[in-house]
């Protein structure tokens, strides 16, 4: 919100609340002793000088200084309300009010001091005071904007209103005064006005009738040859979008409206828990509508109270980790992609991620073979699970494991996400995607069998559509799951009839003519292709809850009346996806075995070089352990010393016969075969390594294949030379230690062939 937001706010506010003040202060006069009402005047006075200093209105701040002074000692029974008081508690009233019209017009308070009326405030304040010889004048009412303010005076007869400077106005109404309540600056109040929630609803709720029926008269004309009727329909379209958009701007308020309750949150958790903490905030003017903002605000306050108390350390710590004492709490918000971001970062200690492992074991979350297998993103996000948490003991603030699934589940029912990144010892950073409005949202329309579906705007990313000569290339099977090549990147198919089981008949199957649509998806920062029958059209849709019975299925965030009469169903695209296990959630699986290989095994894939060992043994090295693979004629190959040896672009090249250093598992030893330095010897097959800045070249029996896969480890090292053994394409498959190897072969450091230069 700007600045000049906030003095329009603050003046509306205050005109409204100066009226009040008129009527209470009359009031009083008949009950002098009612506390309430003197309490309601006070807070009144002290709300519009506690703004005004903010704003650095000094002069009117003075007024009001003054005249709050006075209304405490009538609050507290000091003095009692009688008329003169109440006169001159009436022309502050005036004052502030005439202030307020300078504010208006010029953007500051005005020249005049009021010296006077502050004298006569003042002495009011003392018990039996009385005025120089009555009470104290009123303040003339306010003018026009182009009439400057009088000064208010102290009169020796009864109050009347002084008359302006000649100059100020045009003599004809110099001689006529107006009247209090005439003529008052009250442009900036007639420009707004407050509207109860549950009208702003009610006609949230009318415009969204609208849209259907602007959807349905659309249809129609679509299909219509008359020319007034399309004009008419079009120029029903317009009013309809722009009264939607008026309406949605009505209900938008800044998340600032949320934040602004945080720095005391913040306050409160770090001194319950003997932390120094500091909050800043990033796009406090982000907009989102009001019940977005209403459903945020509990699990965005758990959020804050959680970074305090997990994350950010105790002084002494951070001190002791070179820290600065006082931890950092930053809230971000930023529009994205039709979405509003939230981020809530702290500079703790971050996740220990095999702390949580633990737990999740000792709670019996998850079994201890899969919690090997979890790669750290899903380790952290078991902390959103029901019943989880780390605290050593239960607190005022926290240990109850409760409010983090609460968290989850508050935001993923308003159609959002929740993810959360951490790095030991820097911090952790939850972030939360919402919508900014559930009401009306744009939509792809799709169709599978005969029913229809609305997909999101948000979740949508491009439209792929395969010809029939193309779906046989195209798609391509891997461990029995179908993808697609989209620009070099594998994307994980999903056949909406499949997952709903939808019969397409065959009507469907002949306007498809063997054909593929693809809905190319977006799903918590991971992308799937949605395979429909039809790709219809993007609209607008008005959001339907669903009824209690259905909230438990997760495929369906809602439904919507499309155009023709008829219900479409809004596909919830995270839900789809975990159905098809596209995305798995550890609440979500089954804890089998079954479950916990579609995980990922042991987190990610990593890519191999296969090759024959000795005796055809199926061996292997990461590809990133490599440099070179290279084919030698045997005829290079020399020998310095006992060490064979090459001359391999400009250096000397240790070779390693992995024939001769592995040790032999059989009863009876195979003897290796040597190198042989011999044109007529068939050519040998080297991996060239780079290790601890040496170069070596290990000569194996035959190159096999790069391939991807997990290297999930399933039995110990069997011989010297070797990390463990691994199934690696459906293969036992041992990995060399490449530095027991070079022990073995006596190459190291120590050996000045590998390094050194020819010549």
């Amino acid at each position: 919100m700007s600045d000049s937001d906030i003095v329009k706010d603050f003046l509306v506010e205050s005109y409204e609340n100066l009226d009040r003040l008129d009527r209470e202060l009359v009031g009083l006069e008949k009950n002098p002793t009612d506390r309430d009402a003197l309490a309601s005047v006070f807070r009144t006075i002290h709300t519009i000088k506690g703004t005004c200093g903010f704003l650095a209105f000094n002069k009117l701040e003075k007024v009001a200084h003054v005249g709050e002074s006075l209304l405490t000692l009538l609050r507290d029974g000091k003095l009692t309300l009688n008329p003169e008081i109440t006169t001159g508690l009436l022309n502050m009233v005036d004052a502030v009010r005439q202030m307020l019209g300078e504010i208006q017009s010029t953007g500051q308070d005005g020249n005049n001091e009021y010296p006077e009326l502050l004298e006569a405030l003042t002495r009011l304040q003392t018990p039996g005071a009385k005025g120089k010889k009555g009470a104290p004048a009123a303040v003339a009412p306010s003018q026009p904007a182009e009439i400057a303010p009088s000064k208010p005076q102290i009169a020796e007869a009864p109050p009347a209103p002084p008359t302006p400077k000649a100059e100020s106005q045009p003599p004809s109404e110099s001689a006529a005064p107006s009247a209090p309540g005439e003529s008052r600056p009250r442009d900036a109040a007639a420009e707004t006005i407050r509207v109860g929630v549950n009208v702003l609803d009610k006609l949230m709720n009318l415009v969204g009738e609208l849209v259907l029926a602007r959807n349905q008269l659309l249809q129609f004309s679509n299909a219509s040859e008359d020319a007034s009727f399309l004009a008419i329909s079009q120029r029903m379209n317009l009013i309809a979008t722009e009264l939607q958009e008026g309406v949605m701007k009505t209900r938008m308020q800044p998340i600032g409206n949320v934040w602004s309750q945080f720095p005391r949150t913040v306050r409160d958790v770090a001194l319950a828990c003997g932390k120094e903490v500091e909050i800043e905030m990033e796009g406090k003017e982000t907009e989102l509508d009001k019940t977005i903002i209403e459903a945020i605000k509990d699990p965005l306050t758990h959020l804050v109270r959680n970074s305090v108390d997990h994350g950010i350390e105790l002084p002494e710590a951070r001190v002791a980790a070179r820290k600065d004492r006082k931890g950092r709490l930053t809230l971000r918000a930023f529009h994205e992609g039709g979405q509003v971001n939230i981020e809530i970062s702290d500079d703790g200690a971050g996740l220990d991620v095999e702390r949580i492992r633990k737990k999740a074991v000792e709670r019996s979350v998850v079994t201890a073979e899969q919690a090997a297998r979890m790669g750290d993103r899903e380790i952290f996000n078991l902390i959103f699970l029901p019943g989880f948490s780390t605290a050593e003991k239960v607190t005022n603030v926290s240990g109850r494991g409760v409010g983090m699934d609460v968290v989850k589940t508050n935001v993923e029912k308003i159609g959002g996400s929740v993810d959360v990144q951490s790095k030991r010892g820097k911090g952790t950073t939850v972030r939360v995607k919402i919508p900014l409005t559930l009401a009306i949202i744009p939509a792809l329309v799709v169709t599978s069998g005969n029913d229809r579906f609305a997909i999101p705007q948000v979740n949508l990313t491009e439209l792929v559509r395969l010809e029939a000569d193309e779906v046989e290339k195209e798609i391509e099977m891997v461990h029995g799951a179908p993808v697609y090549r989209l620009r070099g990147r594998l994307l994980p198919l999903v056949f909406l009839n499949k997952e709903l089981q939808i019969t397409s008949d065959e009507k469907n199957k002949a306007q498809q003519d063997g054909a593929v649509n693809i809905v190319v998806l977006q799903a918590d920062e991971r992308q799937f292709g949605l395979v429909v029958d039809f790709i219809n059209d993007s609209e607008e849709i008005v959001v339907k809850p669903l009824r209690k019975q259905l909230k438990t299925v997760r495929t369906f965030a809602g439904a919507s009346i499309m155009g023709d009469g008829k219900v479409a169903l809004i596909l919830d695209v995270m839900g789809l996806a975990q159905r098809a296990s596209v995305i798995t959630e550890v609440r979500d699986r089954n804890l089998g075995e079954k479950a916990a290989e579609a995980t990922g095994k042991s987190g990610e894939k990593k890519t191999f070089l296969l090759f024959a060992g000795p005796d055809d043994a199926h061996m292997a090295l990461p590809l990133d352990a490599l440099a070179r693979l290279e084919e030698m004629p045997a005829s290079q190959i020399e020998k310095a010393g006992t060490q064979w040896v090459t001359q391999y672009r400009g250096k000397i090249l240790a070779l390693v016969n992995l024939a001769s250093v592995l040790e032999e598992r059989r009863a009876e030893p195979r003897h290796a075969k040597p190198l042989v330095a011999s044109a007529e010897a068939a050519p040998i097959q080297v991996l060239v390594c780079n290790h601890e800045g040496n170069t070596v070249g290990l000569v194996v029996e035959r190159i096999l294949d790069i391939v991807e896969d997990y290297a999930e480890v399933k039995y110990p090292a069997s011989r010297p030379g070797v990390l463990y053994s691994a199934v690696i394409q459906d293969r036992v498959t041992e990995l060399l230690d490449i530095p027991g190897i070079l022990r073995a072969a006596g190459v190291g450091k120590a050996n000045e062939l590998v390094p050194a230069e020819v010549g």
